[in-house]
């Protein structure tokens, strides 16, 4: 009896649909199924990008991109990090046993003042060691949250904004809402100063200079001279920070064992 092509078709592609049977760079832990077509579809709709494979490590990686969202909803079109996303990860973090530590990857513009100086101070008080790496930009409050860890990384074409908290055009009505954000500002130096090499009036200086920004007041720092100024540890990449990561995380399992 002749086949119909139908059946000829699902017989070629059985063998590639067996249980067992992997595709190169395909490789699933056994006993989990694989993501159908229609799966990997829709996670490309949802998010933009395809599932990676997944790989078991020690190392947790936390990316801080574009704009830090805090209590209002930004546009749509903008590229976000909610803090309402990454808090519960950091809890997830501390309290994973096999989480050994965590990579932070920046390339942001800032935002949310509040939000980044809650995201930095979770991350400055994890247990684990963590390395951060700024790629691209680290402006504004991403600043606090990329020296919030145990050893900071900057490549050398990345960039870090300094300025004081803008009010976006907003007019200052009373005294006390000034004082308020004269707080907050302080909050912001205070935690910089504590948790790099930068003096806190150095940082200030840094914070309110005229002689940069031809429309706004404030320093860009690139790559080497935020690492000559001591508010980032050292130049480097990828392989670097991980390297370090590594070691933090041995010297711990070292302390640990003594």
């Amino acid at each position: 009896m002749k086949r119909t092509l139908s059946e000829s078709f699902h017989q070629i592609r059985e063998p590639q649909e067996r249980p067992g049977i992997e595709t190169p760079g395909e490789q699933q832990p056994a006993g989990e199924q694989q993501p159908t077509l229609e799966e990997r579809t829709d996670s490309l709709e949802k998010v933009g990008q395809l599932d990676l494979p997944k790989q078991e490590s020690d190392i947790f990686i936390l990316t801080i991109i574009g704009q830090i969202e805090g209590h209002l909803v930004l546009p749509p079109q903008n590229k976000t990090t909610k803090y309402e996303h990454v808090i519960p990860q950091l809890v997830a973090v501390e309290q994973n046993p096999q989480i050994k530590g965590v990579l932070l990857i920046l390339n942001t513009v800032g935002g949310d003042v509040e939000a980044g100086l809650a995201i930095a101070e979770m991350i400055n008080t994890l247990s684990k060691p963590t390395v951060s790496l700024v790629l691209g930009g680290g402006h504004s409050i991403g600043v606090p949250i990329s020296i919030s860890c145990d050893y900071s990384i900057i490549s050398p074409t990345a960039t870090m904004t300094i300025h004081p908290i803008r009010l976006t055009g907003q007019v200052i009505g009373i005294f006390q809402f000034f004082e308020y954000l004269d707080k907050m500002q302080d909050r912001v130096i205070e935690f910089v100063s504590r948790h790099s090499h930068i003096p806190r009036e150095k940082f200030k200086e840094l914070m309110f200079n005229t002689s940069q920004l031809g429309r706004d007041i404030g320093t860009v720092l690139i790559g080497q001279e935020a690492v000559d100024i001591g508010l980032i540890d050292s130049i480097g990449g990828l392989s670097d920070a991980v390297t370090k990561l590594r070691s933090l995380i041995k010297e711990k399992e070292t302390v640990g064992v003594h």
